[in-house]
């Protein structure tokens, strides 16, 4: 039996395949930009508007708290109703956000709208989905990863180019302008991408789920595992709750935060409601053989990625202080050390998701969880003696391992079951800024090679559930038309 042939470079970027990449990472980029357009500016923000320093971390913290659930609403509406519609209306919410908060004066409001436009963020599972049904197995894992590599630059593009416009503009209300522009490039790209891109290629069908209340399960066991992956979602959220109250950042009164509890709690027991009603057949008779699929795979990977996207996104918040406390830095160079760490996605996701392609998924995902696990360890042993030259390697060969296993993970996501690939990406991406949250919460409990070595071992334990747990994709998965003739998909 002759192996897969591996994709031309050439004829994947600029096939019909390579076209419909390139709208969706564009998209996926603008996505970013808009969900970190105020980052590079909240100094001027606070002096225009006088915030005090909790109301400055308050605005920080919003900005991740709707996108945690996002990733699981929007899952759902892609697999419902396709990523080119989704993807389309996302970008123009965004867009008109973007003018709202460029416009507002009121705290409150401020507040609101920042939350609000962590619905952005949530961007990126819409494009897993697209590329998914556009690319085969045997390429699906460096598309995803240029996907996700490419269209992470949206964070960097925002701190490098927005101050400038902001500047351009002069005045103190330069971030307004800043943060407007990112709206507008928002609303003329949704148009854009909805007119430019099928949500799958010519000829093929787009597999929508059997019901929409809650994700689907084959087994009483996997429903019950379902619920058990839901529940740290509520609790990452429960966090941020905590963090914004009268303990911490004192922004939501005693009160308030009591309701926002109660409210959560309900939330977790209406989902669970929901995963009970519709899926409710699992316990009175086995599933169809062709609708099987082991939702084992799906915790997996949210555990995976709630290291590896959970490390990268906090060290990128970390590493700015922990390298001025090593070195007598600037905050311009210590910023700009951190920026490479951000700007590793551009090959290393790819590279990732390339090696899955190329050398086996399970075995690649456990070597790059190894290899973050002895960065990360090597970074919580750096001090002010060592050079400066190996603490920048260090950092970047850290950077890479963690983005690569990133990117091997939606590598294996899409290839679980088609119809699905929306909702399993959103709740393993939700998994990913919960470890944010979570690992940051260590770095501000404890010390910073606390941190490090946390990371690590999560990375370690990884390494046992993925070779204890994930089953590498074999051979065909089935879906069903709408006329009731069987699809066989190659995952191999």
């Amino acid at each position: 039996m002759t192996s897969p042939k591996r994709p031309e470079i050439g004829a994947f970027l600029f096939s019909s395949r390579g076209q419909c990449l390139h709208y969706t990472w564009i998209a996926f980029f603008i996505t970013i930009l808009v969900w970190f357009n105020h980052a590079p500016l909240m100094a001027a923000i606070r002096d225009t508007l006088g915030l005090p320093d909790n109301v400055v971390k308050a605005i920080l913290i919003l900005n991740v708290a709707l996108t945690i659930p996002a990733h699981i609403a929007i899952g759902r509406l892609v697999d419902r109703f396709g990523p080119s519609v989704v993807f389309s209306c996302l970008l123009a919410l965004s867009g008109l956000l973007s003018f709202a908060f460029a416009l507002a004066d009121d705290l409150v409001l401020l507040l609101v709208l920042r939350f609000l436009l962590g619905l952005s963020g949530a961007g990126f599972v819409v494009g897993i989905r697209m590329i998914g049904e556009w690319f085969p197995a045997r390429e699906v894992g460096l598309a995803e990863g240029v996907y996700a590599g490419w269209g992470a630059l949206g964070s960097a593009l925002a701190a490098m180019a927005l101050p400038a416009v902001a500047l351009a503009f002069g005045g103190a209300e330069g971030w307004r302008y800043a943060v407007a522009v990112t709206g507008f490039v928002a609303l003329i790209y949704a148009g854009i991408y909805y007119l430019s891109v099928r949500d799958t290629p010519p000829g093929a069908t787009y597999f929508k789920p059997r019901q929409m209340g809650a994700i689907e399960v084959t087994s009483r066991r996997d429903f019950l595992l379902c619920l058990m992956t839901l529940a740290p979602v509520y609790g990452a959220l429960a966090a941020v709750n905590w963090l914004l109250g009268p303990d911490a950042l004192v922004i939501l009164p005693e009160p308030v935060g009591r309701a926002v509890y109660g409210g959560l709690l309900l939330a977790f027991l209406y989902r669970g409601y929901r995963l009970y009603w519709g899926n409710r057949d699992v316990f009175s008779r086995p599933a169809d053989p062709f609708h099987q699929y082991d939702f084992t795979q799906v915790t997996v990977l949210c555990l995976v990625y709630c290291v590896t996207f959970g490390a990268e996104l906090s060290v990128l918040s970390v590493l700015p202080l922990h390298f001025q406390g090593l070195y007598d830095l600037t905050l311009v160079q210590a910023g700009m050390l951190s920026a490479a760490f951000a700007l590793m996605n551009l090959a290393s996701r790819p590279l990732g998701g390339w090696l899955c392609d190329s050398y086996g998924r399970k075995k690649s995902l456990v070597l790059l969880l190894l290899g973050a696990g002895v960065g990360f360890l090597l970074m919580s042993q750096m001090a002010g003696s060592w050079p400066l030259a190996p603490v920048i390697v260090v950092t970047m060969v850290s950077a890479f391992f963690v983005q690569a296993g990133s990117g091997a993970v939606f590598a294996i996501a899409p290839l679980i079951k088609r119809r699905l690939t929306g909702q399993i990406a959103g709740l393993i991406g939700a998994y990913g800024i919960s470890g944010a949250i979570f690992f940051l919460m260590i770095f501000a409990l404890l010390t910073v090679q606390m941190f490090f070595l946390m990371i690590t071992w999560l990375a370690i334990a990884a390494v046992f559930i993925v070779l204890l747990l994930l089953v590498e994709p074999r051979g065909q998965t089935a879906e069903i038309l709408p006329d009731g003739t069987v699809q066989m998909i190659d995952v191999g």
